[in-house]
């Protein structure tokens, strides 16, 4: 909101008002709530899957194995203490050495998607680009989770499929 809205709320009595500037495509890439409008359109924020497994950079391959296993993935991501995203763990990696430190085999960097993304455009963006799931961060690369092509579009799947071959 402005500034001066801000200080038009305050005025009137509103005691938590804050002047956010970083802007209304920031806060929605954040996953932050909206109201109005544009709360009823879908977004793949709504979404989002929180149970895949994810490895600090310098866990073992043989602890993160075990929790994939357990898990309905093939795969872990790789995230710093604060949850920003370092790395993917396919498959194929996690039959390396179990003592291997995670960030020795992890692909660096995978591509993301941010929250505040239709669903249809991010089913499109899946569907033509032949990928089963999207990982979802926010603007400062932090997980928030991911989304497969069955949650945008009520289709079964294969909650184990990859893009590329493990």
């Amino acid at each position: 909101m402005s500034p001066r809205a801000a200080c038009r709320l305050e005025a009137l009595g509103f005691t938590d008002v804050y002047d956010y500037t970083a802007g209304k495509v920031d806060w929605l890439a954040n996953n932050l709530p909206m109201e109005g409008g544009a709360d009823n359109a879908p977004t793949v924020g709504s979404r989002l899957r929180h149970d895949v497994p994810t490895a600090g950079p310098d866990e073992t391959l043989g602890a993160v194995r075990a929790r994939v296993d357990t898990s309905r993935y093939r795969f872990a991501l790789v995230v710093a203490s604060d949850r920003t995203l370092l790395g993917r763990l396919r498959h194929a990696a996690l039959a390396a050495d179990p003592g291997t430190a995670a960030h020795v085999v992890m692909e660096p960097g995978p591509s993301t998607l941010r929250p505040h993304l239709a669903l249809a455009n991010v089913a499109f963006h899946l569907r033509n680009h032949h990928l089963p799931y999207a990982i979802i961060t926010d603007p400062e690369g932090h997980l928030l989770g991911i989304v497969h092509h069955e949650d945008l579009t009520g289709g079964a799947g294969d909650h184990h499929a990859e893009t590329v071959p493990g």
